[in-house]
């Protein structure tokens, strides 16, 4: 099925990426005002949370014997500089786990939850008067691609988390510019994963959702790097990603021209 292709829409970049933010404000106020669906939205995500807690308080524990190991060549360096790059290194790691641990943790979440999530992504479409060019698609069949997605999504973003890794070494830039294209990446293939639900409903795969969405970049890293900042705070995840699903289906309606105003 082909996407169709939308005009981007003429208000600034700045408006948009702070309406696509505001989405997430919206998703939230849909999501709370079905109090059935909030504590089935919330469990699967606070399962995989327990898990990647309990890995990234690991990786912490081991964070300076990791950060010497991926810098070798400083052992026989005064301690003073030796020091400094392995703090470079431990906050690289950090960083760089952090992405990947988001994308991760979405697409697991995503995995686990994928009936409960789907029934919210449903209802909210339902208050916007339904779905336009709805498909049958076999639950079994929805999760492999779901999956499938989403391994290729984590993956193309590991490939993208390396250059930030080694940029990550860099004084200054790495403590300032590369945790700010961190969070636009990862904000980006959030908002690709999130909005797989309402996609797949209309029979439409990962090729047609990222083309619509490019056509309104700004509004969906507005979208994105709210969901993302969110997932750092601790407990973020566990709490706005029902949320998040809601606000991703306005999303995808959105990029397609349908209509994300409440009905009534």
């Amino acid at each position: 099925m082909d996407a169709p292709r939308l005009a981007a829409p003429v208000t600034g970049a700045v408006t948009r990426f702070l309406g696509g933010a505001g989405l997430l404000l919206r998703g939230l106020g849909l999501y709370v005002r079905s109090p059935g669906l909030m504590l089935l939205g919330i469990v699967p995500a606070l399962i995989t949370g327990a898990l990647f807690v309990a890995l990234f308080a690991t990786l912490l524990y081991f964070v300076d014997d990791l950060a010497a190991l991926v810098t070798p060549f400083a052992d026989d360096w005064a301690e003073t500089w030796r020091s400094l790059i392995r703090l470079a290194a431990g906050l690289a790691v950090v960083g760089l786990a952090g992405l990947l641990g988001v994308l991760t943790f979405t697409a697991v979440t995503l995995a686990v939850g994928d009936p409960f999530y789907e029934k919210i992504s449903e209802r909210v479409e339902d208050r916007l008067g339904g779905t336009p060019g709805a498909v049958d698609v076999p639950f079994w069949a929805s999760l492999r691609r779901s999956i499938l997605d989403s391994l290729r999504l984590v993956a193309i973003s590991a490939l993208v988390g390396v250059p930030l890794f080694v940029a990550g070494f860099i004084p200054v830039v790495g403590q300032t510019v590369v945790p700010v294209v961190g969070a636009l990446v990862g904000g980006w293939f959030l908002a690709l994963e999130l909005v797989g639900a309402p996609f797949y409903r209309r029979g439409m795969r990962l090729p047609e959702r990222r083309s619509l969405l490019r056509a309104d970049r700004p509004t969906t890293l507005g979208f994105g790097v709210a969901v993302f900042l969110c997932f750092l705070i601790p407990l973020g995840a566990v709490l706005v990603m029902p949320a998040a699903v809601a606000g991703a289906t306005l999303l995808a309606r959105r990029s397609l021209g349908q209509s994300f105003v409440e009905e009534g």
